[in-house]
């Protein structure tokens, strides 16, 4: 039986680097295609499931909650979806339950644009690239990293749409149907949380 707890030696990962050939495998019990599978996703679970109860600790015990619904569950994987947003979906699913939230998502009226977005959700003024203005004091990892610093200043919601959109790199759709947002919404979740984090790292930077 598949467990979710390490062994103390390392697993071999599996060779095969096709997520589908994975989940067959790991249908049949092969322990070193989930080990492969948790290689693959453990940090980004860690990171998202972060993003909505606030708290490692707790973050973690939803990853492992989550690797084991996988385990119970990959029969029923239907292929409909990739594997990775069936197993986003299941994180997220486990950590608004974990985290008590029922519906603590902030919707946003359709209309609800600040001066800074056209009532598309698109830049009203687009802002001027930061690779105009960054000198060589700024490398692209400490920006990376800088943005990684910022994240938990942002609205719970925003923080959930930044990091599958531009981390995890889902689409839209795939992102509104994972956290039950309109397209619209969920676009100006997107461009509220990208300005945010924006304003803070210029400011950093004394970029007017």
């Amino acid at each position: 039986m598949i467990t979710v707890a390490a062994p103390a030696r390392r697993l071999a990962f599996a060779a095969v680097s096709d997520e589908g050939e994975l989940v067959v495998r790991l249908r049949e019990g092969d322990e070193a295609a989930f080990a492969s599978l948790v290689a693959m996703y453990q940090t980004r679970l860690l990171r998202l499931a972060g993003s909505v109860v606030g708290s490692r600790s707790v973050a973690e015990e939803v990853v492992q909650d989550t690797w084991l619904a996988v385990v119970r569950g990959v029969d029923r994987f239907e292929g409909r979806s990739s594997f990775k947003t069936w197993l986003f979906h299941i994180l997220l699913n486990r950590a608004r339950t974990t985290a008590g939230r029922e519906h603590r998502s902030t919707l946003l009226p359709e209309g609800d644009f600040d001066d800074r977005f056209d009532g598309t959700g698109a830049w009203a003024t687009p802002p001027v690239p930061w690779s105009d203005q960054v000198d060589d004091r700024l490398v692209a990892e400490r920006l990376a990293q800088r943005v990684r610093e910022v994240l938990p200043s942002l609205p719970d919601t925003q923080r959930q749409v930044v990091v599958l959109r531009d981390i995890e790199g889902l689409a839209a759709a795939e992102v509104s149907e994972l956290l039950g947002l309109t397209d619209g919404n969920q676009r100006v979740l997107l461009h509220r949380a990208r300005a945010r984090i924006r304003e803070q790292i210029d400011t950093e930077m004394g970029i007017s």
